[in-house]
């Protein structure tokens, strides 16, 4: 990813503290939207001053279509789409809310498909670009207490996979990738720690995700990735 310019959503969160050095440890060019400051300090703290030089970082709220277009216009093109923002809650179907339903999938489905939406108008221009999302085991194993996670999830599957179609013919790919639980600070508080060695470190998924994003991954195209570690 020598020089190419990657939109990194997500990239001051807990699977981002992960991905985020792996991009730039390939060259690339980052731009990372947020919505605190704090996290922007957070991730700065582990990254040399080289690092940081290489990242532009821009407030947005990606669950607004005109703050996304905006974003995505202040790029200088869009060669690589790294979509990590998500997030999960749980709770049996009959007892769930409805607004609780619509926020798993604003946070977890239409984010995708406006960050998608916006830079593949981008790439499209260009005649090149890597799209790669992230997804869920829960999207294609739903788990009770996860329907609404599980069904945004498994949207994004779907989005990605038609987006991967739409695109045949061109030197633009669109990839999911499918972890288990993923072992952040966030999950560890969540779910405790005790089965915490099975987890998927975000570094592991990095890998898989800059693989993706990579010129050498031209001929994979809808494919949807499991990294599930020992769970």
């Amino acid at each position: 990813m020598k020089g190419k310019q990657v939109l990194l959503t997500g990239g001051t969160g807990g699977l981002g503290l992960g991905v985020t050095p792996a991009v730039l440890a390939q060259g690339a060019e980052v731009t990372i939207p947020y919505r605190s400051l704090k996290d922007v300090e957070r991730l700065k703290g582990i990254l040399s001053p080289a690092d940081i030089a290489r990242i532009q970082f821009l407030p947005a709220n990606l669950q607004d279509e005109a703050s996304v277009e905006q974003l995505i216009s202040r790029m200088i093109r869009v060669d690589v789409l790294i979509h990590l923002v998500g997030g999960f809650s749980m709770g049996k179907t009959h007892e769930y809310s409805f607004d609780s339903w619509k926020h798993e999938l604003e946070l977890n489905l239409n984010t995708t498909f406006l960050t998608c939406k916006y830079s593949l108008k981008r790439m499209l221009e260009n005649g090149y670009g890597r799209i790669v999302t992230v997804s869920s085991r829960a999207g294609v194993e739903p788990a009770g207490q996860l329907a609404a996670y599980s069904a945004a999830k498994a949207g994004v599957i779907a989005l990605t996979k038609a987006i991967a179609d739409e695109t045949k013919g061109t030197n633009i790919t669109a990839n999911t990738v499918l972890p288990s639980v993923i072992d952040t600070p966030t999950n560890r508080q969540a779910m405790g720690a005790e089965n915490a060695d099975k987890w998927v470190k975000p570094e592991s998924i990095a890998e898989v995700i800059c693989f993706l994003a990579s010129e050498a991954a031209k001929d994979v195209r809808g494919a949807a990735i499991p990294v599930y570690g020992n769970v």
